[in-house]
């Protein structure tokens, strides 16, 4: 089931076909970005041929997921969860008590350094300051855990809104000890070789091969071999849980639109094309990605801000607005699709298109929060020039599941009493 089908329903089959474009865009690049970065992380470990790995990784996935399901998926992701907490634990342990001095030494050292601070606190969006992080932070995880098949498709699986609410809750709430401790890795590491001197190999060019060296370097073998496990367990479900995504959106959102006769042996025969295709195409991405400049990370900080197509904003006026009709919807996902391109194509002082004092001036990751705020803004004021033609959508926004919850909850009452 495609959660996109919403979408759908709420403003027409042109709302629907363009977030599952959009998720299927951003999807994919995300996907790319872990093959790259597993590769990377796996070479700087054994000294395998980058690309090698990432072929090899890429074909295997794929041809799994062909043979997997969703409930398969969601099993994987629970033991792959708990062997990355093992391994981000005994990361740390030994970050804290290998260097002289032990934990306090590296505590003291990161404190003295200034690396336990936040970032940059002026109130500035041209910047990568606090401020700017937290509005891409707020906007992209509203956009996973309202628009995204990935996340969608777990709450489908629930057996009631209350455990889909409550796994939600979750799995924002494990979001921060999480990254929290992956940020306290990478502060550790810098202390260490602060600490103890040691000089890295000509071939470490990027940062996010340092880690992956000092695992090869200082970790046991046996503990070694168990975090290159969690790292190829957790990307490789990462991976095919996307994949699988992208293959129900496709044949659900546009095939299935097309060829509205299609037997389900013939939408799961295509679902296991685009699966083979996109799995190809990831591969080609993230050898192209692995002869870039930068950090992986900032490239996706970027990418998925660009990428964004306003879904947080779509979502937002569909579910909150009952005024919110299909001519304010399209209004709305014009002129995100405008801005995106007109910020995109200016960045960074005119990069690709120089217009001058008309370049965009903020920083990248701000498109994709601008892009989601002007569809809800452009949608809800168009909406109101068309106020005739919308039909009664009260069903479909919170305040028709907030009155319909409510009525169920008077009818059990009243038949307890």
């Amino acid at each position: 089931m495609s959660a996109y089908e919403y979408f759908g329903n709420r403003f027409g089959y042109p709302a629907r076909a363009y977030s599952s474009l959009a998720f299927v865009v951003g999807t994919f690049s995300k996907m790319a970005f872990i093959v790259y970065l597993l590769g990377l992380t796996i070479a700087s470990m054994t000294g395998w041929r980058l690309d090698a790995i990432v072929i090899t990784v890429g074909v295997i996935t794929t041809f799994y997921t062909l043979l997997g399901g969703l409930e398969a998926v969601i099993w994987a992701d629970v033991v792959q969860g708990f062997i990355l907490w093992l391994a981000i634990l005994i990361c740390v342990a030994y970050l804290l008590f290998l260097p002289p001095g032990g934990p306090s030494a590296a505590w003291a050292v990161s404190q003295g350094n200034h690396k336990f601070a936040m970032g940059n606190a002026d109130l500035s969006f041209s910047r990568p300051t606090i401020v700017v992080f937290l509005i891409y932070g707020f906007f992209w995880y509203l956009q996973k855990y309202t628009a995204d098949q990935t996340m969608v498709q777990r709450y489908l699986s629930a057996k009631s809104d209350k455990e889909a609410l409550r796994g939600l809750i979750l799995g924002a709430a494990l979001c921060i000890p999480v990254w929290t401790l992956f940020m306290f890795i990478g502060t550790q590491l810098w202390a260490f070789y602060r600490l103890t001197g040691e000089s890295l190999p000509a071939y470490i060019t990027k940062a996010d091969q340092v880690f992956p060296y000092f695992i090869r370097t200082h970790v046991p073998a046996g503990v070694a071999g168990l975090i290159m496990a969690a790292l190829f367990g957790a990307a490789m479900a990462t991976l095919s849980s996307d994949l699988n995504c992208i293959s129900v959106v496709v044949v659900e959102d546009f095939y299935h639109s097309i060829w509205l006769q299609a037997t389900d042996d013939r939408r799961l025969q295509m679902a296991k094309y685009f699966v083979a295709i996109c799995g190809t195409a990831v591969v080609l991405l993230a050898i192209k990605l692995a002869r870039s400049q930068g950090t992986a990370l900032s490239l996706w900080y970027t990418i998925s801000a660009i990428v964004a197509g306003g879904l947080a904003g779509l979502f937002l006026l569909g579910f909150l607005s009952t005024r919110a009709n299909r001519q304010g919807a399209y209004a709305g996902i014009v002129a995100s699709l405008m801005f995106t391109a007109w910020a995109t194509l200016t960045l960074n002082g005119g990069s690709l298109v120089n217009l001058g004092r008309y370049n965009f001036p903020l920083h990248d990751y701000m498109i994709g929060a601008i892009g989601h705020i002007v569809l809800l803004v452009v949608g809800y004021l168009t909406s109101l020039l068309f106020q005739g033609t919308n039909e009664n959508m009260e069903d479909l926004t919170l305040w028709g599941w907030l009155r319909r919850n409510s009525a169920v909850a008077d009818l059990a009452s009243a038949r307890a009493k």
